[in-house]
């Protein structure tokens, strides 16, 4: 099935909301895009957290002949304060802070970040001190950082 860049988004986006909300935590999503797609609230949080979704539907080939991999872009002045980056083929939620983000990213170009994790496990990354395949960032799966975040 085809989608477009637009329902992609849509689908990232109600993906993060089920999943914020099955962890009890509430979500709204704003009705124009100035970089914070959802406003969540925990009851047990101090605050209300912004977050941006990006959202891939399937990996593709890196490069356009590469490994299968996903990847993102994401504008270095974001204002969200949390970035949820998603996998609408396995249904995989990872969710960063800005900083981490930047850290992370591995390529940084014309004000963007640029993050990307392979699905191939065969590939073999070219800087082994650097984060690269998407089983690497287990920790900043959803599930892994909800308590963290959210207080839940």
């Amino acid at each position: 099935m085809s989608l477009s860049t637009a329902q992609i988004g849509r689908c990232g986006e109600l993906l993060v909301q089920y999943e914020l909300l099955m962890l009890g935590v509430e979500s709204a999503a704003l009705s124009t895009d100035a970089g914070i797609d959802l406003v969540a609230y925990a009851p047990n949080a101090a605050a209300a957290q912004t977050i941006q979704v990006k959202a891939n539907h399937k990996s593709k080939p890196s490069g356009g002949k590469g490994k299968a991999a996903l990847d993102w872009w994401i504008a270095e002045d974001n204002p969200a304060q949390l970035v949820a980056l998603v996998d609408l083929s396995s249904k995989r939620i990872w969710i960063f802070l800005k900083a981490e983000l930047a850290a992370l990213a591995q390529q940084k170009s014309s004000g963007r970040l640029h993050l990307y994790m392979y699905t191939d496990p065969t590939h073999k990354p070219k800087k082994a001190d650097r984060l690269a395949h998407s089983h690497e960032f287990e920790k900043y799966k959803l599930e892994n950082r909800a308590h963290t975040l959210f207080g839940v």
